[in-house]
């Protein structure tokens, strides 16, 4: 197997990893955060992720280091990932069916997407943009269904939509971030995001929430948050932002399968007719393969890697082993192989 293969099918295993860590603790952040206020909980879920970070991780030497000029890029991740979204996501998650609002999620693909293409030109050819037609029309379907059943249904479910816009723009941020160390990347946004959250929770007076919800919500931003945001990151580096967060669509399946678990109700005919489009449209990402002759240009950046990669051919004096991170330059090469657009792959 190609290198590029095997990477691109390790990235596709951290972005299902990823997807099951957050898609299982979507129904649990419903049921922890009742009678939480929306920032109190973004709090919570981001000083979890935040205490993940801290513990795993990894030597100095195996990554690229932060540095100050990544601090603007980290700050805008913050607040769009572990502020507006997290809170956007509580508010909807108190005031519409779970199980919608679970495939609603289904969106952050969509958006994640249309902004790796806007801001770094990913591929996105006609399969993908069927794919992402597609689970538009589900997630417009979704919305349909629910404002037939009341505003406050309503009004829930497009906070969710809120909330999901708000992770593709994080999504698309952080595939600048995606090389660095994905430890110190999760810390800091986690961090900033838990530090904002809990000054407006303040500001808007929200009550301290009881024990048990914050243990709860501190456990789903843990694995919810903190573990898939790493796994996320990774999955990045190897298939770029629009192809991590088409994988990452399987959350909201994942996390309908364990609402429906917990007794939800199914939702009506609405949510039936809105899953067939999300489904053929996930079906197209998962599926798609992308390869053909292309041309590296030189490169110099700095970014954990391998020498068995094809891709980093450098001479190390004495020679050097495994996973290792530092400064270095790509000579322009051509060559055809299956590939996703990660740092290497660009065109």
């Amino acid at each position: 197997m190609f290198p590029s293969e095997r990477a691109i099918r390790s990235g596709f295993v951290w972005a299902l990893l990823a997807a099951a860590s957050f898609g299982a603790t979507t129904p649990l952040v419903q049921r922890f955060g009742r009678g939480v206020g929306p920032f109190g909980t973004a709090a919570l879920l981001y000083v979890g992720a935040a205490l993940v970070a801290l513990v795993t991780r990894r030597r100095a030497s195996e990554e690229a280091p932060l540095l100050g000029s990544h601090v603007p890029r980290l700050m805008a991740m913050a607040l769009a990932g572990a502020v507006v979204a997290p809170a956007a996501l509580a508010w909807g998650l108190q005031r519409t069916n779970g199980l919608s609002a679970s495939l609603a999620l289904n969106l952050e693909a969509v958006f994640t997407t249309a902004l790796g293409w806007l801001l770094y030109r990913e591929h996105v050819g006609r399969r993908i943009a069927l794919a992402l037609a597609l689970m538009t029309t589900g997630g417009i379907l979704l919305v349909l269904g629910r404002a037939q059943e009341g505003t406050a249904q309503l009004a829930g479910l497009i906070a969710v939509t809120a909330a999901t816009l708000a992770w593709g723009l994080d999504n698309a941020l952080s595939n600048a971030v995606a090389s660095l160390d994905p430890a110190k990347v999760v810390l800091a946004k986690a961090s900033l995001g838990a530090l904002a959250s809990v000054i407006l929770a303040f500001a808007f007076d929200e009550r301290l929430p009881p024990r048990a919800s914050s243990i709860g919500l501190l456990m789903c931003g843990a694995t919810g948050y903190g573990l898939s945001l790493r796994l996320y990151l990774l999955a990045q580096r190897r298939v770029g932002a629009a192809r991590t967060a088409s994988i990452f669509a399987i959350a909201p399946f994942i996390a309908a399968g364990v609402a429906i678990g917990f007794g939800e109700p199914w939702g009506g005919w609405s949510t039936g007719v809105a899953l067939v489009p999300m489904l053929v449209g996930l079906g197209l990402h998962l599926t798609e393969r992308h390869a053909h002759p292309h041309r590296h240009r030189p490169l110099t950046h700095e970014h954990a890697h391998r020498h068995d990669d094809l891709h980093h051919d450098h001479i190390h004096d004495p020679r050097v082993e495994g996973v290792h991170s530092h400064e270095h330059t790509h000579e322009p090469i051509e060559h055809d192989h299956a590939h996703m657009p990660d740092p290497h792959h660009d065109h």
